[in-house]
């Protein structure tokens, strides 16, 4: 009989996740708490390792062509010397980046989906609020439209963010929100700068911005587009403004900057908020339960990984999910956490490293940061290495995977 996925959540890791699984036959349920997948969020930017999921999926194509290419990512201090100077073809000859809006990751995801429009059943509006794992597979229990109800499957996923309450409580080490948030909002495409390069400014450790480009969205795939990234502490969020005094301390250190945003942002620009949290968990996955994406492992944002782990999660689970058919779930779970867990770790631990040198209230933190980082990218090993690891390939500190090993079918 064909295995019977429930996967809790249609972000990244989901619907990666549910396609991979359809493709090799297996049955799918996916089950979202909203009615409707409408993603909000500004844009993120995909690494080398997410777009080699993305041509192992075969989707690459049709991303590239809402996305924006991406050749690397410039650091500014204030004055203009640059901090961080990294770019993708240092880890490898044609890696590039890929910025794109959350709306159209998540349009090009569900097109995946709809090729297995027979395996993959989608239940919106449903809230999953627990499970029972039980000899014969997982109880659902939760409300559709307000109803009780339950529902049979033989495993489940849980892929339902940062905040999952879903996840076992026996697995999680680290669970806690990250005291610096970001304000965020979407513009035209920046022109004043390079379209092809993540720009970042800081000063301090307390002060940071970024100018991601992102492309377009579907329903206006003309309109080429950026996302503002401003660093600030999660309990100043509510009451940020961009006004006169916030584009005066931006002109202070970056007046290139400021002069752009005078002439392409409206008076009355909506700006939104994106908190983060820290999730470490001791296993992602046993018997016929698993936890995947940011609900395994979400992290601070510094290195740009979050919907790449997702993809990579989804990938892996899509290599070892043909042990569910003869029920080898501790070989399934086994060869996943090998797949994985070195690779989570590194990032997470490196993430949490980096963070208090950019969103922090440290007197120190940036100094060090502001003597040892221009160094480092004038040596070849380095600039190599950071590369490596801004691409998403890394899978311990001396080891990563090529993009082709991911992309291949």
């Amino acid at each position: 009989m064909t295995k019977h996925f429930a996967i809790i959540g249609a972000g990244t890791a989901g619907l990666a996740t549910a396609t991979l699984l359809a493709k090799q036959g297996f049955k799918v349920s996916i089950f979202e708490k909203v009615a409707q997948l409408a993603p909000v969020g500004a844009g993120l930017l995909l690494q080398p390792a997410g777009l080699a999921v993305f041509e192992h999926l075969d989707i690459l194509e049709q991303a590239m062509q809402l996305g924006a290419h991406v050749t690397g990512l410039e650091g500014q201090l204030s004055g203009g010397s640059l901090l961080v100077n990294s770019h993708y073809k240092q880890a490898g000859t044609g890696y590039s980046g890929l910025g794109i809006h959350r709306a159209t990751l998540c349009h090009v995801l569900k097109q995946a989906t709809q090729q297995y429009a027979n395996l993959i059943d989608w239940q919106m509006n449903t809230d999953i609020t627990h499970y029972i794992e039980t000899p014969q597979g997982i109880t659902l229990f939760g409300q559709y439209n307000n109803q009780n109800f339950e529902q049979h499957a033989d495993a489940i996923i849980i892929a339902n963010g940062a905040k999952s309450q879903l996840r076992p409580s026996a697995w999680v080490k680290i669970d806690k929100p990250y005291p610096w948030g970001a304000a965020w909002t979407i513009l035209p495409e920046c022109l004043a700068f390079n379209p092809q390069i993540l720009h970042q400014f800081y000063h301090g450790s307390n002060t940071m911005m970024g100018i991601l480009p992102t492309g377009a969205i579907p329903d206006v795939p003309n309109q080429r587009l950026c996302s503002i990234f401003w660093s600030i502490p999660t309990h100043q969020l509510a009451q940020f403004k961009a006004d006169d005094a916030w584009l005066k301390n931006i002109a202070i250190h970056w007046q290139d900057v400021a002069d752009w945003l005078k002439t392409t942002m409206p008076t009355q620009q909506t700006w939104l908020s994106a908190q983060y949290r820290d999730v470490v968990m001791s296993q992602y996955g046993t018997g016929k339960i698993g936890v995947i994406g940011d609900a395994a492992h979400a992290m601070s944002p510094q290195l740009g990984q979050g919907a790449n782990m997702a993809l990579l999660d989804a990938w892996s689970f899509g290599q070892v999910a043909h042990h569910a058919r003869q029920n080898d779930w501790a070989k399934l779970w086994q060869e996943y956490h090998q797949l994985r867990r070195s690779s989570i770790y590194f990032y997470q631990s490196l993430s949490r490293l980096l963070t208090p040198m950019y969103q922090s209230d440290s007197k120190y933190a940036h100094k060090v940061r502001d003597l040892v980082f221009p160094w480092m990218y004038r040596l070849p090993y380095f600039q190599k290495e950071m590369a490596m690891t801004i691409s998403g390939l890394k899978t311990s500190p001396f080891k990563q995977r090529t993009y082709q090993e991911i992309a291949q079918s």
